[in-house]
């Protein structure tokens, strides 16, 4: 809900400086100063605002990276333990700005996602602007209601989801499918204190069957979702480890309930070229009691296994290394057999011809 080869994070600058010192945060600064702090800069040098400064382009990249780091606990973590050496071991994912890109290099980035090849996407940085500038129009969305529709590419559509106290405490759902199989972002705003709207969470659609689909879940305990690009990088990393990779990608989601009132949410299209067409719900899961239960068994079923596959990597790391320091040991002394044979064959032909 947060949102592998070296490319360092998105448009990596080639001079890189200390990322704190970029986003003017402090190194025990929380996530939400952090991010606070990157959608101000993100806003004020966005390329759509500062076409003709080259400048700009380049501090916005530089803020972009930054945040890739700092927004990422465990880069941020690998980055206050050992600088850029240690992340520049590690890799970093890759976003691409669609608004910032030309038509061939749309095409080729349409056509690597196409083949499956994991790429991140921006938000347009005017779509974030208008909703801090509180110039959006925000349609009702009441529980229990869905609403179809198709948004152009680098486009939001807001939604307003009104909750009482007692659907509050029964938990919230928030789900988006496309049987297009459209590419969009699910976006959850805060209000912000000047009376515009704050971005704070965003999910990327991710295919399931014949549906690609995105969904926040607020319902009182952890919930977790799988971040394919996660998996496809580690796999990618490592490919004969791909097996134990596969339940790496399970992330946990930064919200887990909402307060009564009125909560505001967006559908983007993230498509390369066409509209995304959609379908958004809002659900009370008072009436889903037992399903919700099963969610949270079978989610920490998934973490123990996740658990259970990390160690079993470790003890079949171990078990193969000792397979190949054991077949290399039966190799050596097959090979010394063959020249202790070799040697007593040679020794016989030679006391042969003396004996001759």
């Amino acid at each position: 809900m947060k949102t592998g080869s070296k490319s360092e994070g998105p448009s990596a600058p080639a001079l890189r400086r200390d990322p704190y010192e970029v986003l003017s945060v402090s190194r025990d600064s929380t996530d939400q100063e952090i991010k606070s702090a990157y959608r101000k800069l993100a806003l004020k040098y966005h390329p759509d605002k500062n076409g003709s400064n080259p400048e700009a382009s380049e501090l916005f990249k530089e803020v972009a990276y930054s945040y890739s780091i700092l927004s990422d606990p465990e880069k941020r973590r690998q980055y206050d333990s050992a600088g850029f050496e240690a992340l520049d071991a590690s890799g970093m994912d890759m976003e691409i700005d669609l608004s910032n890109l030309g038509t061939v290099n749309t095409m080729f980035a349409a056509l690597f996602s196409k083949l499956g090849v994991p790429i991140k996407t921006s938000i347009s940085a005017n779509v974030l602007e208008e909703a801090l500038n509180g110039t959006v129009t925000v349609r009702p969305l009441p529980i229990g209601t869905s609403v179809s529709g198709k948004v152009d590419k680098q486009c939001a559509h807001f939604f307003g989801v009104t909750i009482n106290e007692e659907q509050a405490q029964a938990g919230i759902v928030i789900r988006v499918t496309s049987t297009a199989q459209s590419k969009f972002k699910l976006l959850f705003f805060e209000h912000d204190v000047s009376g515009g709207y704050n971005l704070a969470l965003q999910e990327d659609s991710e295919k399931s069957g014949k549906v690609t689909s995105a969904g926040f879940y607020f319902l009182h305990f952890q919930v977790y979702r799988m971040d394919s690009t996660v998996n496809a990088l580690a796999m990618a990393k490592d490919p004969e480890a791909s097996f134990f990779k596969r339940l790496e990608g399970l992330q946990p989601c930064e919200v887990s309930e909402l307060k009564a009132g009125t909560h505001i949410f967006a559908v983007y299209g993230d498509n390369f070229f066409k509209t995304a067409a959609y379908t958004i719900e809002a659900l009370c899961t008072k009436n889903y009691e037992e399903t919700t239960e099963k969610l949270k068994d079978i989610e920490a079923q998934i973490l123990r296994k996740r658990n259970e596959l990390r160690q079993f990597e470790t003890e079949y790391r171990k078990a193969l290394a000792r397979f190949q320091e054991v077949t290399n040991r039966y190799n050596e002394e097959k090979q010394f057999s063959n020249w202790v044979g070799t040697y007593f064959c040679w020794l016989e032909i030679n006391l042969f011809n003396q004996s001759v």
